[in-house]
């Protein structure tokens, strides 16, 4: 059936959890909030212990033939392109496994020419053996295209939303393969039918109203944790940061309200994953650590080539389809990270606020046969 068949019944007539998550997102005093972030740190170490696991963005392609108009990697922006080879991909991954990275997420714009189901498939078996775990964030596919990335190896997708506001969306997405929202909305089921065992889904705030981005977010939860219950979910909440094309959010969400959001969450969905990136700021990731957080990310980069200086030889600046040579710098950022902090340097911290650094969750030889 997929979810975007039921996506607006679901808004129009909420069940009752999503009528309490809603409640729970009202305004709140400064009591109130205190005794809401002091639920959710309790639910978080009953559910998940005081661990933290670890992963990496290793983006392999900033090339993208759809208009969005706040991504720096937009097909209308002047930006620096490049695509890695398998040999790049495998540098930027050892890098990361030397930092102590066992988890990393494969990123990549939409671009069919370079960025193929057959790229991201020999991308995935370069790695495999070297990577115990091994994410893609990249253009929605069909369920047998991702069954065959699967088979490769990868075991878990994230996909998100962007905005769950069909106006907004249509509006922010002027053209390409992405402008479609009920393809993009049912993709995690196919990821799902495709054998991914680890679904990743969220909403880029300051989009839309954060309030409604939320509770069409937590009816996507509710909707996937009754379909795709043999897998485990996870939950990212990105706030716009600067990138190329200087898109301005005309629906800021703040700190304090970044903070009820995440423990909100955990008070509705105890058993799913939170993942904050380093979007956020050094403070504010410490603060939200230890009160819903389960998977954070840190020494990020968001270019191609950003860890160790590959894919010089192959830059261009590409605008709107038409590419010319580029000469010396490096390919363009997606956008600018906020916690610039080492990966040691987050995980110590994390330690001194409680919290165990998990680098390591999951391992291919779990399913492997005696």
């Amino acid at each position: 059936m997929g979810f975007s068949k039921s996506y607006d019944h679901s808004l129009a007539h909420p069940t009752p959890l999503l009528r309490k998550f809603r409640n729970l997102l009202e305004p709140v005093s400064n009591d109130e909030l205190r005794r809401l972030a002091s639920k959710s740190a309790a639910f978080t170490r009953r559910y998940f212990g005081k661990t933290m696991r670890m992963f990496a963005p290793l983006y392999l392609s900033n090339e993208c033939i759809n208009s969005c108009s706040y991504c720096g990697f937009s097909r209308e922006n002047a930006i620096l392109r490049v695509t890695l080879e398998l040999q790049e991909v495998e540098r930027e991954a050892q890098h990361l496994f030397e930092t102590g990275f066992r988890d990393i997420l494969l990123v990549a714009g939409e671009h069919p020419k370079f960025v193929s189901n057959q790229y991201l498939a020999r991308c995935v078996r370069q790695l495999v053996g070297k990577i115990p775990s091994i994410c893609l964030e990249v253009a929605p596919m069909e369920a047998p295209e991702y069954r065959e990335i699967a088979r490769e190896g990868a075991e878990g997708i994230a996909l998100y939303q962007e905005t769950y506001h069909r106006p907004t969306y249509a509006e922010v997405h002027r053209f390409g393969p992405k402008k479609n929202f009920d393809w993009r909305l049912d993709a995690p089921e196919r990821a799902y039918a495709g054998g991914f065992r680890r679904i990743g889904i969220g909403a880029l705030y300051g989009l839309w109203n954060w309030r409604e981005e939320a509770v069409a977010l937590a009816a996507h939860v509710e909707y996937l944790l009754r379909v795709c219950w043999r897998a485990q979910l996870t939950v990212s909440l990105p706030r716009l940061r600067p990138a190329a094309g200087d898109f301005l959010p005309a629906h800021p969400i703040s700190d304090r309200e970044f903070i009820q959001l995440v423990c909100t969450l955990r008070l509705i969905f105890p058993q799913v994953g939170i993942v904050l990136s380093t979007r956020e700021c050094a403070s504010l990731r410490d603060i939200l650590a230890p009160l819903g957080i389960t998977h954070m990310s840190a020494g990020s980069h968001t270019e191609p080539g950003g860890y160790t200086g590959q894919g010089t030889a192959n830059l261009h600046c590409t605008v709107r389809g038409k590419s010319t040579p580029a000469e010396g710098g490096s390919a363009t950022e997606q956008f600018a990270i906020s916690d610039d902090r080492s990966p040691t340097e987050v995980s110590q911290c994390l330690n001194k606020l409680g919290l165990d650094t998990v680098w390591k969750d999951w391992d291919s030889s779990i399913f492997a046969t005696p």
